[in-house]
């Protein structure tokens, strides 16, 4: 078992993100951004600069955390610009000797009242997602899909649909998104998701796990971020399962709580992001020990 995270949350500069995991007494990042810019989107110069530094300190990337086929890229993009970032992520994967990326599905089609499309474009969304993972596994690369706000994570079905569709894609199950993410199989309004449900449709299927834990406000319409443990993601119930079951991969934090990577509106100062993500490491720390036969210390 290794314990990681999105570093960014804690810090935006690499030396502050590498600083939280050695305070930790990890050794392995999710990478993402550095000084706010995606990974496969900063200039060479710098990206040599952080991938040097990694280097250095002794700091592993256990998976590469990109934008491709996000929430934020319709079908309507171009997908020669989408081949040119994949193509770029996998140069600087084999340099960070990052063996997995993260993707997702495309953002989901709505009308303007925010009901589901019944044409969802599944075929042009298919073709493009099959190319994506060919680039990635012709590299010797794992690309890894999320249960997040597009296509793959409209239901644990859509997940499966996805896997049937996409030949050599694997799963990064996110603990915290399906209390945030509607059941787009169910009537409208779409209630939420229930994470226990989503997670044991999909279990077989998963080879990385992020850890972040959430309520959906239904009253004021709003995501309310938590400690693991807290809210209605199952956490402990997943971890305990997982490990029960065989599960050796990572569990990777995603706190959201001083810093949520979709929302700009949500901001701490530099020091409160760093204690937080901090806390937050140590109490999945505690979670963790608390599934029988595990002691992170002897680790």
């Amino acid at each position: 078992m290794v314990l990681a995270g999105f570093t960014d949350e804690a810090a935006e500069d690499i030396q502050g993100q590498v600083r939280v995991l050695k305070e930790l007494g990890w050794s392995s990042m999710e990478i993402r951004t550095v000084d706010g810019i995606s990974i496969h989107e900063i200039d060479e110069a710098k990206f040599d600069t952080v991938r040097r530094y990694l280097e250095e300190q002794g700091i592993g990337v256990c998976c590469l955390g990109s934008t491709i086929a996000n929430w934020g890229h319709s079908l309507a993009g171009s997908f020669s610009e989408t081949r040119e970032m994949v193509a770029r992520t996998i140069k600087r994967m084999k340099l960070l000797k990052a063996p997995m990326v993260r993707i997702m599905s495309y953002k989901i089609e709505l009308d303007a009242d925010g009901r589901l499309k019944a044409n969802q474009r599944e075929t042009e969304r298919f073709t493009r997602l099959r190319e994506i993972c060919s680039m990635f596994l012709d590299s010797g690369l794992t690309p890894v899909h999320e249960n997040c706000h597009t296509y793959g994570g409209m239901s644990f079905g859509h997940t499966l649909r996805l896997l049937d569709e996409i030949p050599g894609l694997k799963l990064v199950y996110d603990t915290g998104n399906p209390a945030l993410t509607p059941d787009f199989t169910k009537d409208y309004p779409y209630p939420m998701q229930d994470a226990w449900e989503f997670y044991t449709h999909v279990r077989p299927h998963i080879v990385h796990v992020h850890i972040k834990d959430a309520i959906f406000d239904s009253a004021q319409r709003k995501e309310v971020y938590l400690y693991p443990g807290e809210g209605a993601g199952y956490v402990q119930r997943t971890v305990a399962d997982l490990l029960k079951t065989g599960y050796k991969g990572v569990f990777s934090i995603e706190p959201h709580m001083a810093v949520v990577f979709h929302d700009t509106s949500v901001k701490s100062n530099a020091d409160l992001r760093y204690q937080n993500f901090l806390t937050y490491g140590r109490k999945f720390e505690t979670l963790v020990n608390l599934v029988p036969g595990t002691n992170l210390t002897a680790n």
